[in-house]
C-alpha cells in the first residue's frame, strides 16, 4: 500500500509561516492499492490538493471512505474538482454506518444554504456500495471497520493487503469510553504488530485535563497503545489547530526519548501534509 496524506490538522484549516512543515489542511488520506485501486478516506480541507493532482493523473474512479461527519473531516468535499467531471466514477462506501448515513450527508453538504452547487448538480457518476459494520473488500485490499471512542461514533479502519496491516484511527479518545467506543486494551489486541498505526494524537497530556469526552487523546497516550500493541511504526494525526511546527516536533521529539529510554524498536513521526508511507 502506498499512502499519502493530504491534510492532517484537527478541527479547522490553519496557515502562516508556523504551519509550513505540517500544513494545515484538514484530515484527508490517500490510499493507492497493489490492484491500481484508488481510496480516499474522508474529505477535509487537503481534499482539495488531491483532487487537482488526480486530475492531472487523468484518473477517473475513486473510492471513498468517511469516519464521521465532523465539519473538519467533510468540508472539503464540494472542492473536490473530479465531481464535476461526466467522466468520473464516484464509488461511496457505506460507512462509518450502513443504511443511507453517507448518501444524507453528502447530499446536505451540497444544499442552500451551505453551498451554492446542489448535489443533483453533479456531473460525476455518484455509485453507494456496502460497506461498514462487516469487513469488506476494495480490489486487493481487505477493509475492516474499528469503532471509534469519540462523540456521536464512528469508524477507524484496519487495512491490509499483502499481509501488511495500516491502522488509521483519528478521533479515538483513548482516555474516555464514549458510546459505541472500546476499551483500550481493546485497541490494543486490533493494533496488535501493526507495520502502521496512525492515531489520533491532538494532545498534550496538561491539555487533556479539560478537554475529556472531546474525542481526542494525549499522545503520550497514542505511545503508549503502539508500545503495548508492538506497532512496527506510529504517525502522530489529527494535529492541534493551535499546534505549531516547533512543537510538534517538541511531541516527537519526546516520543522519541520515551521509546529510546524503553530500550523499544518502534519508529515515531508525525503525520503532515504531503508525508508518504508505504506498508
Amino acid at each position: 500500500m502506498y499512502i499519502k496524506c493530504w491534510g492532517s490538522r484537527g478541527s479547522i484549516p490553519v496557515s502562516g509561516r508556523q504551519y509550513l512543515k505540517y500544513g494545515g489542511d484538514t484530515t484527508c488520506l490517500e490510499i493507492r492499492t497493489n490492484s491500481n485501486d484508488l481510496i480516499i478516506v474522508d474529505a477535509g480541507t487537503g481534499i482539495r490538493r488531491l483532487g487537482n493532482q488526480l486530475i492531472k493523473e487523468d484518473r477517473h474512479v475513486f473510492n471513498f471512505i468517511f469516519t464521521h461527519s465532523h465539519w473538519d473531516h467533510l468540508m472539503g468535499f464540494p472542492f473536490f474538482k473530479p465531481l464535476y467531471r461526466k467522466e468520473s466514477e464516484i464509488l461511496m462506501h457505506r460507512c462509518p454506518f450502513p443504511g443511507k448515513y453517507v448518501e444524507s450527508i453528502v447530499t446536505k453538504l451540497m444544499r442552500p444554504p451551505h453551498f451554492p452547487v446542489r448535489y443533483s448538480d453533479l456531473t460525476a457518476t455518484v455509485i453507494y456500495r456496502k460497506g461498514c459494520p462487516e469487513a469488506f473488500d476494495i480490489g486487493s485490499v481487505r477493509i475492516t471497520p474499528i469503532p471509534l471512542s469519540h462523540p456521536n461514533g464512528g469508524c477507524g479502519y484496519r487495512f491490509e493487503e499483502d499481509g501488511k496491516v495500516f491502522i488509521f484511527l483519528t478521533d479515538n479518545e483513548l482516555g474516555y469510553i464514549h458510546p459505541g467506543g472500546l476499551r483500550f486494551y481493546n485497541y490494543i489486541s486490533i493494533c496488535k504488530e501493526a507495520d502502521l498505526l496512525i492515531h489520533d494524537a491532538e494532545y498534550l497530556p496538561e491539555e487533556y485535563k479539560s478537554s475529556i469526552e472531546w474525542g481526542h487523546s494525549t499522545y503520550t497516550d497514542a505511545l503508549k497503545l503502539a508500545l503495548e500493541a508492538d506497532v512496527k511504526s506510529l504517525g502522530l494525526f489529527h494535529l492541534n489547530q493551535e499546534r505549531t511546527d516547533e512543537e510538534v516536533d517538541e511531541m516527537v521529539g519526546h516520543c522519541r526519548r520515551l521509546i529510546e529510554d524503553e530500550g523499544r524498536d518502534l519508529e515515531c513521526f508525525a503525520v503532515g501534509a504531503d508525508t508518504v508511507m508505504e506498508v
